[in-house]
């Protein structure tokens, strides 16, 4: 059908994913002399697992990387018309996020998407970013559980994403807040046995 946007949506969601894909946290340790990520720790390619090299300077520019990532893919799209404003920006959020969990240069082992989640929300809605941070201090504040409190935080973003008039968004965080979960699967185990490490432990 002439004029479709549906190639235009399918256009943001592949280049969201090729920008998603980007391993900051891989890339940098590697440029800086530090171990593959994937021998260390939990093998997670995320800025939690940079952490444990002892680097935090590199952790928090792995964070930043997989968070911009996210903002940049959905800002990209709705500049570029990849598709109309909205859907575009979703497209591009959804694959950027898709990216970062199943990178095809990683073998499709990616991170757990946090950081990326973050990015994604903050470019389509900051206020609802905004709404996370505070709830993942929150929760963090209270029971020192870095993985519980996003896990609350994202369980949150659907609902409140629905409550301030965004419909559309709040469909997309459902679907990425299940990936969010389905990531965190160890963690969540590891949470109802008691064995899950405390931040600053």
């Amino acid at each position: 059908m002439s004029g479709s946007p549906y190639p235009h949506i399918l256009l943001a969601l592949a280049f969201g994913y090729l920008l998603g894909s980007i391993p900051f946290g891989l890339v940098l340790t590697r440029l800086t002399g530090g171990p593959d990520l994937r021998a260390i720790g939990s093998g997670n390619i995320g800025a939690t697992n940079v952490l444990r090299t002892g680097n935090k300077a590199l952790a928090a520019a792995t964070l930043l990387g997989d968070m911009l990532k996210g903002t940049a893919a959905v800002l990209i799209a709705q500049r570029f018309g990849m598709g109309a404003a909205i859907a575009g920006g979703l497209a591009a959020g959804l694959g950027a996020f898709l990216g970062h969990l199943f990178p095809v240069w990683l073998g499709f082992k990616g991170g757990k998407g946090v950081a990326t989640y973050i990015g994604v929300l903050l470019a389509l809605v900051w206020q609802a970013a905004l709404a996370f941070g505070v709830i993942w201090i929150a929760v963090a504040a209270a029971t020192r559980y870095s993985s519980l409190a996003a896990l609350v935080a994202s369980a949150a973003m659907p609902a409140i994403l629905w409550f301030m008039g965004y419909p559309a968004e709040a469909l997309l965080f459902l679907i990425m807040t299940v990936l969010i979960w389905f990531m965190h699967r160890a963690n969540i185990a590891r949470l109802l046995n008691g064995s899950e490490g405390k931040i600053g432990s």
